[in-house]
């Protein structure tokens, strides 16, 4: 048990080193980062006298783009972007907890249902957590804690899930010994999110915020995925994974978003299913006539692009397991050409004269063919791109990338092995 200076003193002598190396790979920034979510705490708390450190991740979608809301797998991985919290057990039943940006929210623990005022607020996220923990039987109480997050909202990077998982985290150790699996955080957090805060979201994100490295995911059925992790040292393969945030505005594209699972569950609803892992794709190329009559040529070509991306899901992660990155690397490619020819999500068909996310895989083809990989990443329409960079073509790839979008728009990043966890 150390109390905040005692624990700062640490810090600065290197006690946290080998720990922080499981999960940084700059060390004095991230003891600068802990000193300064440890003074953080103290502003808002005192000095305490048991203080401890956490973690979870942001994460990234490698492959399954478009394919988990019709019950399809996917690869996704934890980067080295986390929300950090500093945090102390305590008596009073009330989880207090101060971000270094936002409004204190300040958790009554006698109340445990959804509140109406909270939704869309991190109040009720953290609420919906321990709420979930409590009906699963396991230990919850008050804390003190003050967070920080790095993982970039809107980027495509889960931001909210590192978020709801570090909560998660934070009552796993402080009052479970660690006892709640990762698969288990990830479910809480979800079932925060989507009876709590108000967004009927997925599990992809939380999974791998909560379980690190990469991670395949069957979402055949829903309520019980298969996680599979993918044994392969990225920081080994000589590459960076690049996200590069083509800052177009996301407005009036909604509906965009919204028609690729209406069109993928209108050629399910052909064969009398609700949605596309529930068809053959046998069926849905032998019927291509009288499904383009009756939807048109859109639905076809996403559904065509949905077993596609299922396919290539299992060979990237037969490509990783077996080490063989450039297997991965290509397949990566093929899976941002389904996206951009089939799924068709790389720009709005309401809005031709606008595509950023096009011109940002146009830059990248320049400077990684033959050498590096490039995909749509995430929703896409006008989000972000995701890069495999050879570490000598690096600093070319980020300077050609922010002449075209801005300073700061290409983000360099590794895969993190480790998923919520103590440090």
């Amino acid at each position: 048990m150390y109390d905040l200076k005692t624990t700062e003193t640490m810090i600065r002598e290197g006690a946290f080193d080998a720990r922080f190396s499981r999960l940084y790979t700059d060390i004095p920034a991230a003891r600068e980062r802990f000193l300064y979510l440890a003074e953080l705490y103290r502003k808002q708390f005192g000095e305490g006298s048991d203080i401890r450190f956490f973690s979870a991740p942001g994460r990234t979608e490698v492959c399954g783009n478009h394919t988990d809301h019709n019950h399809g797998k996917v690869i996704a991985a934890a980067i080295n972007l986390d929300a950090v919290a500093c945090a102390e057990k305590t008596d009073n039943g009330v989880i207090s907890v101060k971000s270094d940006k936002y409004p204190g929210d300040f958790i009554d623990l006698s109340v445990l249902e959804p509140q109406e005022n909270e939704r869309d607020r991190s109040a009720a996220l953290v609420r919906g957590v321990a709420a979930r923990f409590k009906q699963l039987g396991y230990k919850i109480g008050g804390l003190n804690a003050v967070t920080v997050n790095n993982v970039l909202k809107g980027s495509g990077m889960s931001s909210s899930a590192s978020y709801e998982v570090l909560v998660g985290t934070l009552l796993n150790y402080l009052y479970n010994d660690g006892a709640v699996s990762a698969v288990e955080i990830a479910e809480i957090a979800q079932y925060a999110e989507n009876e709590f805060f108000g967004k009927p979201c997925g599990l992809m994100d939380q999974m791998a915020c909560s379980v690190g490295g990469f991670v395949e995911i069957d979402f055949e059925k829903t309520g019980a995925p298969v996680i599979t992790p993918i044994d392969f040292d990225f920081a080994a393969c000589g590459h960076a994974l690049c996200i590069t945030d083509t800052r177009a505005d996301h407005a009036d594209l909604t509906d965009e978003y919204a028609a690729i699972r209406r069109e993928m569950e209108a050629v399910a609803g052909f064969f009398g299913k609700t949605c596309l892992r529930e068809t053959s794709e046998a069926d849905v190329l032998a019927n291509i006539g009288a499904l383009r009559d009756k939807l048109g040529e859109r639905p076809v070509l996403r559904a065509i692009h949905f077993y596609n991306e299922n396919r290539r899901v299992e060979a990237e992660a037969k490509a990783l397991a077996a080490g063989d990155f450039e297997a991965f690397k290509a397949l990566t490619i093929e899976s941002g050409l389904s996206s951009y020819t089939y799924n068709q999500n790389v720009f709005a068909a309401s809005q031709p004269q606008s595509q950023p996310v096009a011109l940002a895989l146009a830059v990248s083809e320049t400077v990684l063919a033959g050498r590096g990989a490039w995909r749509v990443h995430g929703g896409g329409f006008a989000g972000t791109i995701q890069a495999f960079v050879p570490l000598d073509l690096l600093d070319e790839y980020k300077a050609k990338m922010e002449a075209v979008f801005g300073e700061g728009a290409c983000y360099v990043l590794s895969i993190r092995p480790v998923g919520g966890t103590e440090i």
